[in-house]
């Protein structure tokens, strides 16, 4: 079964960036995710969203 929820790290590697770039991009909105408890997760759905809008417009990373 595929992961619904990923860290903040596992997402950063999916997409090939740095952390600090993946913490950049939530903090701007680029990229949504959601909270349990203290804990960040962005969902495969968000960075599937994420990458399309960026093929659509450069300018959304």
């Amino acid at each position: 079964m595929q992961k619904l929820l990923l860290t903040p790290e596992e997402a950063a590697k999916t997409l090939s960036i740095s952390r600090s770039k993946l913490y950049e991009l939530l903090a701007r909105g680029a990229l949504e995710s959601v909270r349990i408890g203290t804990s960040r997760r962005i969902t495969t759905r968000a960075l599937e969203e994420f990458v399309e809008r960026c093929r659509e417009n450069p300018e959304a990373a």
